[in-house]
């Protein structure tokens, strides 16, 4: 497939780029009045048009004049099998109940594993096939999906088993990531020991004999997981092979980010509570801040100080956090477009932040993130636009017309 007169080709990031830290994120090469050249599902070669060879006049061709071309959204942090959404949670939130409120009233994350646990595998890999459709015609072509809502050994190893089925039927890289440290079920509620024992003795070792996840995740939080009970899951963990992505700093400076950091974590999310510690600790670090800014615009929670992480030289990535309780939304469009609104970022940076940095969040950016000869050819064709800035700036209308996954056109 040949793709011409593209007006703007974006993120033509050399190859060793894998990762864009601090200053270099408002780095975003983009080749004006280009040519895009895809192969057996590869990006072959690309250039101006001013040089395209008359050698390819034999391919087939899709002229995009007026429009750009990016690289797909890398969405590295997701949690989209769930049973059901909680629609009445939102209408409680409007009505002025708090978290706790709603937690006590039967909702939250305990709310969302009772419904999993009626639910049947095959319910599951339904409800999660038309979610993640709907996302990969947004733009993303790569996922990572947790557990989490399942909290029991049977329930949890259903939900990985949804998210491996997901992996060998849908074209995109999907990474998996094990997050039974998500809350303390009703029956360990006052033996937070026994929870953790169980984890670590019976889903852990399960979960690595079948090959399960790629991650393993906690939720390390005032009232959830504490540092040290974080530490001894991770450490755990880590003698299966799983590595760390966490869950920190949403609600209050829990520490879990350096704790994340000490255990070699590849992301810290969330991170809506910040402070000097945190941006000191993040500083020349290999470990990347994932912010989740629809989070905060759905729960009216602060935003993550991205400016801030991004002059302390961190590596910066942007996700949906797409779940039913507190982001029941998939659209990477809008997480770049909130990425300028609310942290502050500019749109070269928030694209980045959206692509390679996602990419390497899931370690996957030596095969996607962006447009990169040898890469795989996932990528998205805009409607006409004027500018660049321009799809972050039209917040809530989908710029998208065409999704190309593995160099063809995808039709879900």
């Amino acid at each position: 497939m040949l793709i011409t007169n593209i007006k703007g080709l974006v993120g033509v990031h050399p190859k060793e780029k894998l990762f864009l830290r601090g200053s270099e994120m408002a780095n975003l090469p983009v080749l004006e009045n280009a040519w895009l050249l895809l192969e057996n599902g590869l990006i072959k070669d690309f250039g101006l048009m001013s040089n395209l060879n008359t050698q390819f006049s034999h391919l087939n061709t899709i002229d995009v004049s007026g429009k750009f071309v990016f690289p797909s959204w890398c969405d590295s942090h997701t949690h989209i099998v769930f049973a059901a959404p909680r629609e009445e949670e939102f209408v409680m939130k409007i009505a002025g109940k708090s978290y706790e409120d709603i937690a006590a009233a039967g909702g939250g994350i305990l709310n969302s594993a009772r419904k999993l646990e009626q639910a049947t595998e095959e319910e599951l890999f339904e409800s999660a096939s038309l979610r993640l459709k709907d996302m990969i015609k947004q733009g993303t072509g790569a996922v990572e999906i947790k557990s989490g809502y399942g909290l029991t050994v049977e329930s949890e190893l259903k939900m990985l088993g949804v998210i491996k089925r997901l992996k060998t039927t849908f074209p995109i890289p999907i990474k998996a990531t094990l997050l039974a440290a998500h809350a303390y079920p009703q029956i360990y509620k006052d033996d937070h020991q026994g929870y953790i024992n169980l984890i670590i003795n019976q889903i852990l070792p399960t979960v690595a004999k079948e090959k399960l996840a790629d991650y393993i995740d906690v939720f390390c939080e005032k009232g959830f997981f504490s540092v040290s009970e974080t530490d001894e899951i991770l450490s755990a963990a880590a003698k299966y092979g799983l590595k760390p992505k966490i869950h920190a700093n949403q609600l209050s400076v829990s520490g879990g980010v350096q704790v994340g950091i000490k255990n070699k974590a590849i992301s810290v999310d969330h991170l809506e509570e910040t402070d000097d510690d945190v941006l000191k600790s993040l500083t020349g670090s290999k470990t990347i801040a994932t912010l989740l800014p629809s989070c905060s615009f759905y729960l009216n929670i602060p935003f993550a100080n991205a400016r801030g992480l991004m002059n302390a030289n961190a590596i910066v990535a942007l996700a949906t956090d797409y779940n039913p309780g507190s982001t029941p939304s998939g659209n990477m469009n809008f997480v770049v477009s909130l990425g300028c609104i609310k942290l502050k970022m500019m749109p070269e940076e928030a694209i980045n932040a959206a692509t390679l940095n996602g990419a390497a969040a899931i370690e996957l950016s030596q095969e996607i993130g962006s447009i990169t000869i040898g890469k795989k050819a996932n990528l998205f064709i805009t409607k006409p636009m004027p500018s660049l800035a321009f799809l972050p700036y039209s917040f809530g209308q989908s710029q998208i017309e065409t999704v190309i996954l593995n160099g063809e056109i995808y039709n879900g």
